[in-house]
């Protein structure tokens, strides 16, 4: 059986490898540049890379269900600010995937892309680390989650209901 809602439990995927990419990428990169693995070795960043992009598309569509049931809670412009942000991460994602493809390439260019990876990996963990903030805070400060609530636990706009 599924989770109910779907998002949060999807969202988890993508932000973690964004974690872990550089991380592969660099013991990656280190491990064919001293010759302890072979360049094959890269096609595991690759694979990681597309994880990545199917899990962002995932967490973007479930995102996309999910918008209808808490724009009555939360004020657009926050949905829309998280939505951008992850958008942004997937379109990062795919630029990551082009690059550790180009990886698995011999020669100058191989080497090139591979640094390169690193860097967009880089860059891929800080846009994650906004878009897991921002949904944090919609549903954390802004009280995204009360929407999944009973209908009596919300005791006003944004606010959750505290525990005795």
């Amino acid at each position: 059986m599924l989770p109910n809602p779907l998002h949060p439990a999807i969202v988890h995927l993508p932000i973690a490898l964004a974690f872990l990419l550089p991380l592969f990428a660099v013991a990656a990169l280190v491990a064919i540049r001293t010759a302890w693995l072979p360049r094959r070795a890269w096609s595991a960043v690759v694979l990681l890379a597309g994880l990545l992009i199917i899990g962002s598309w995932i967490a973007l569509e479930t995102g996309e269900g999910e918008e209808d049931r808490v724009q009555d809670v939360v004020e657009h412009e926050l949905i829309e600010a998280h939505e951008e942000a992850a958008e942004a991460f997937a379109a990062l994602g795919l630029i990551l995937f082009l690059v550790a493809g180009a990886g698995l390439s011999a020669g100058r260019m191989g080497g090139l892309a591979r640094g390169g990876t690193v860097i967009v990996a880089l860059v891929l963990l800080v846009a994650g680390t906004r878009v897991g903030h921002l949904g944090g805070e919609l549903v954390y400060v802004h009280g995204a989650a009360g929407v999944h609530l009973d209908p009596g636990a919300m005791t006003s706009r944004g606010s959750v209901p505290s525990h005795p």
